[in-house]
């Protein structure tokens, strides 16, 4: 099974849609409409935190387009104000 790894011009390319999602996804989770006290709200930040934080290690540009993909659908349901099912986050 052979990984392609992505140069340093791809990483940068995915910078800004990775921060962009990151504060999106922060932000999100500060909407009145998802039913969580202010505890849970700061745990779920931490664990936003920590997924990037160790996404942020990835070099494969396969797993580096599933993380992005799984951000997006995580914020999804951010957006509607529900909490991605678990499995997910």
């Amino acid at each position: 099974m052979g990984l392609i790894w992505a140069t340093a011009e791809e990483l940068n390319h995915n910078r800004a849609r990775v921060l962009s999602l990151y504060r999106q996804i922060l932000r999100s989770l500060n909407s009145p409409a998802l039913p969580l006290s202010f505890a849970a709200r700061l745990a779920k930040k931490a664990e936003v935190r920590a997924m990037f934080w160790v996404g942020s290690d990835e070099r494969s540009l396969h797993n580096i387009t599933d993380l992005i993909d799984a951000a997006e659908y995580s914020l999804s349901f951010l957006r509607k104000g529900q909490l991605p099912p678990r499995h997910i986050n």
